[in-house]
């Protein structure tokens, strides 16, 4: 169903979230990291998930030092993570919370910006791994505890680089590319048998360690940092989008 309003442009209430509880990959730091802090502030009860212990610890501490709802630390490294880490994330959320009202998949890697030719195939097979193979086991697992919530909402990061095939993109590109099949797939298969939505959204160029390592020679200043284009994720993550899904967003 389309929205009556453009999603760029919404403002999140102080209690916009309050009582849902929010899984975000990647959170130790760029997007999902300033995601963590906005879904917070709005309330949320923040599951934090990334590889680095350390830096997800410090967002934790971020986290209650806004009072926010207190957190949990989720450390995973999608690279590695085997069936057994999977399961016993699954199996912690659901004793631990009940249920989940939403997952965002920010983690990703860009890996080699080389010609296809040359693009170095162990590389190949772990950015396919991490950005596209990883984000899909993680929601299939966490199905059963999405059910639970009566709104559950999510949200697969995405790219620019779906609208159009470029050189030198790589695995990052087909990976990218393919999470939006898996997005729209999902969605029509949830759509009448449970309450899970299913969107994407491109947060588009921003201020980001990923980005300067993309883009080397561009001006960071010139580009809005990750907190600035969080509001169509909010959004997402919200009851007032409760209708809208299998659908691709660009945040800026």
């Amino acid at each position: 169903m389309a929205t009556t309003m453009n999603p760029k442009d919404f403002t999140a209430k102080p209690d916009l979230l309050a009582g849902r509880v929010i899984m975000i990959t990647g959170a130790s730091g760029g997007l999902g990291g300033a995601l963590a802090l906005q879904c917070a502030r709005a309330g949320a009860s923040v599951i934090l998930s990334g590889r680095n212990a350390g830096k997800l610890e410090a967002v934790y501490d971020q986290l209650e030092a806004i009072g926010a709802p207190k957190p949990a630390l989720a450390p995973l490294d999608l690279a590695t993570a085997t069936a057994a880490d999977y399961d016993a994330l699954a199996t912690t959320i659901e004793r631990e919370f009940g249920r989940l009202d939403g997952l965002v998949h920010a983690a990703a890697t860009l890996g080699d910006r080389s010609p296809l030719e040359m693009y170095d195939v162990p590389t190949w097979c772990r950015v396919l791994h991490v950005n596209l193979t990883a984000p899909f086991i993680l929601t299939q697992v966490l199905l059963p505890v999405l059910r639970k919530s009566q709104d559950a909402s999510v949200i697969f990061a995405s790219s620019g680089v779906v609208k159009r095939a470029r050189p030198f993109w790589g695995a990052y590109a087909v990976a990218k590319t393919g999470l939006e099949t898996v997005r729209a797939m999902l969605s029509e298969e949830l759509a009448d048998v449970s309450k899970v939505r299913v969107n994407s959204v491109n947060p588009g160029a921003m201020r980001t360690a990923m980005r300067y390592a993309a883009y080397p020679v561009e001006d960071p200043s010139t580009l809005p940092a990750p907190a600035n284009v969080t509001g169509v994720f909010l959004y997402l993550l919200s009851d007032e989008a409760r209708e809208v899904d299998g659908r691709y967003f660009d945040a800026q």
